[in-house]
């Protein structure tokens, strides 16, 4: 069996489709996925995905790019990650990719919202889920500063490089490998992703972007988590079973789900 430990099923690309997406999951041996949350008033429908199937889990957060959005507050992410399919504080970081052309002090608002997430989940108890992007120094940095260490949690879509998947780890977070990997232009990405050890990884597909090879280009989806984890699996020299066993052993490890109980 597969997890996909982060996918946006609440997005429009699903509603007219989330049957057909959930049989997809079941026929290709998906046995969970972690519905992300990327701003407050859509909140409550990635929360009753999860209320509604008992092999979907949610997040709660306000996404580093989402910049005209009802800010967050420690107390109502503590509050919301009371409910227990709620198992994870995020998706939060910093991206700078998008606003590379503003001052650095202009970013102040995102570095604020980070540190605001990361306290609430040393609240809560919750794991972070992190995104970065043209940001892995202030990121690193803010999250020893905010002693995330003490929560941990996961790298989603990693991009970066293998020194900052070693900090990472160090501070307790897995590494979670997205369809990028697959890519024929992702040569670095391919071989950090062979130099992290299977015991700090996790897999997802971030769904709808970033399908994975075969399907480059097309709306992906949770079902097809297993074709990175097919990828990762010839990139290592080890077999699908075995990614299979680390990935979802390491999902349930970093979200403190009793794995009897699902």
């Amino acid at each position: 069996m597969f997890i996909d430990s982060h996918c946006h099923l609440d997005f429009p690309e699903y509603r007219e489709r989330l049957p057909e997406v959930l049989a997809n999951m079941a026929a290709a041996q998906v046995s969970h996925a972690l519905c992300i949350s990327v701003d407050l008033p859509d909140f409550p429908l990635v929360r009753q995905l999860a209320e509604t199937h008992p092999h979907l889990y949610a997040s709660v957060g306000v996404h580093p790019d989402y910049e005209d959005t009802p800010e967050p507050t420690v107390d109502f992410l503590v509050e919301a990650a009371k409910h227990p399919k709620v198992i994870a504080i995020g998706e939060t970081g910093l991206d700078y990719y998008r606003m590379a052309d503003r001052a650095y002090a202009d970013m102040e608002w995102q570095r604020n919202r980070f540190r605001t997430h990361i306290r609430a989940a040393i609240e809560s108890g919750c794991p972070l889920i992190i995104h970065t992007r043209s940001a892995s120094e202030d990121t690193i940095r803010i999250l020893k500063e905010e002693g995330a260490e003490r929560i941990g949690g996961v790298m989603h879509c990693f991009t970066e490089s293998l020194e900052v998947a070693k900090q990472a780890i160090d501070l307790g977070f897995y590494i979670s490998f997205s369809g990028i990997v697959t890519f024929k232009s992702a040569k670095d990405l391919q071989e950090t992703c062979r130099q992290v050890p299977l015991e700090r990884m996790l897999i997802e597909t971030d769904s709808p972007y970033l399908a994975p090879m075969p399907h480059r280009g097309k709306t992906n989806e949770p079902a097809w988590v297993s074709h990175v984890a097919s990828y990762i699996a010839d990139l290592k020299g080890v077999s699908v079973d075995a990614i299979a066993e680390h990935t979802t052993r390491n999902f349930f490890q970093c979200f403190q789900i009793n794995r009897q109980l699902t």
